[in-house]
């Protein structure tokens, strides 16, 4: 087994992230965003794992310097953490889903201008409006782009678009009956609110809270 048993966690990081090549201006944020996603998964594997010695360890062998344990001893200490892995019961992935959610949720509700709606929507206004309101029943003309928690986009549309309001996702039907023509909105939807625990194919993952900026053009009662 390889003494870089941990490096193998990064292989959670998406192909298209490990595709791009840093340049001056990212390199800070992608050694932060490996560092952050492999502190993730060590805290769900190891939780009282001492940072200190980690990053000891981490610096020495990235560096090529002398490692303070012999070879033989890493693989030992690492193998014999390999088998108690394995026999301790996994973590359900909804359980990991909906903890990541509530942090993103909780992180998110500490922005600055966040304003909480009914069933834990959040909202940040971008542009004030002044216009009429859309009924329980009504329909929305509406400019939008929906994204991941991560940033990626999901959805969006390029024309401003007809919705009834009885045919969007639960958390769009709360915000725009509260949101007047003119308004353009930072939406944070949780995942009870959207898709829940099915998801939506292979798109969105279960328990996954989505983020929408939305512009009403126009609303019906």
């Amino acid at each position: 087994m390889s003494r870089y048993f941990f490096l193998s966690l990064f292989l959670f990081f998406s192909a298209a992230q490990a595709d791009e090549k840093p340049t001056e201006n990212n390199a800070h944020d992608l050694a932060y965003s490996l560092g952050a996603s492999l502190g993730e998964r060590l805290r769900l594997e190891v939780p009282d794992l001492q940072l200190a010695a980690l990053i000891e360890g981490l610096q020495q062998a990235y560096q090529g310097k002398p490692l303070a344990l012999k070879d033989a001893q890493i693989e030992q200490i690492l193998a014999e953490h390999e088998a108690q892995v394995a026999e301790q019961p996994a973590v359900p992935q909804s359980e990991v889903a909906m903890e990541k959610e509530q942090r993103f949720l909780t992180e998110e509700k500490a922005r600055p201008g966040v304003r909480e709606l009914g069933d834990g929507i959040l909202l940040t206004e971008l542009t004030p409006g002044t216009g009429a309101k859309a009924g329980p029943n009504g329909k929305v003309q509406v400019l939008y782009i929906g994204r991941l928690p991560d940033g990626t986009v999901f959805d969006q549309n390029s024309q401003p678009q007809w919705f009834s309001l009885d045919s969007v996702i639960t958390g769009w039907r709360t915000a725009l009956q509260n949101m007047p023509v003119g308004a353009k909105w930072r939406l944070v939807i949780p995942s009870a609110q959207a898709y829940g625990a099915d998801g939506a194919g292979d798109l969105i993952a279960p328990f996954t809270p989505l983020v929408f900026e939305v512009e009403l053009r126009g609303a019906t009662s």
